[in-house]
C-alpha cells in the first residue's frame, strides 16, 4: 500500500520561504522519478519541479528556477521555496511515477498525495 503525506505549507508574506515535504511508504523510493505539482481551484494542475531516481537530475518550471530546490533523502521528498510570491499560491502535491524515465506529465504519475495549501500573501 503506497502512501504519500505531505507537510509543510502554511499562509506566508511574500518573499518568504517554506520547506514542503513528502513522507513515502510502501513504495520503491529510490528507483524512480518523483515530483511536485501545483493546482489553483478550476485550473489544471502543473508541473512545478521532478526529481530522477537517482537525485542527480532535477528539472523546474521557468516560474519557480532559482526560487525552489527539489530534493530527495531517505524516504523523503522535499520542496524548498525561496522568495515566495502571490502566484505561488496553489495547493501542492507530491508524485510517484511507477515507470521508467521522468515526466512533467501528471498523467505519467500514478500515486498522490493528498496536498499541502500554500498561501502567499
Amino acid at each position: 500500500h503506497v502512501q504519500l503525506v505531505e507537510s509543510g505549507g502554511g499562509s506566508v508574506q511574500a518573499g518568504e520561504s517554506l520547506r514542503l515535504s513528502c513522507v513515502v511508504s510502501g513504495y520503491r523510493y529510490s528507483t524512480y522519478c518523483m515530483g511536485w505539482f501545483r493546482q489553483v481551484q478550476g485550473t489544471r494542475r502543473e508541473a512545478v519541479a521532478r526529481i530522477d531516481g537517482s537525485g542527480q537530475f532535477t528539472f523546474y518550471h521557468d516560474s519557480v528556477k532559482g526560487r525552489f530546490t527539489i530534493s530527495r533523502a531517505d524516504n523523503t521528498l522535499y520542496l524548498q521555496m525561496n522568495g515566495l510570491k502571490p502566484e505561488d499560491s496553489a495547493m501542492y502535491y507530491c508524485a510517484a511515477m511507477v515507470t521508467t524515465g521522468c515526466s512533467l506529465s501528471p498523467e505519467t504519475f500514478s500515486y498522490w498525495g493528498q496536498g499541502t495549501q500554500v498561501t502567499v500573501s
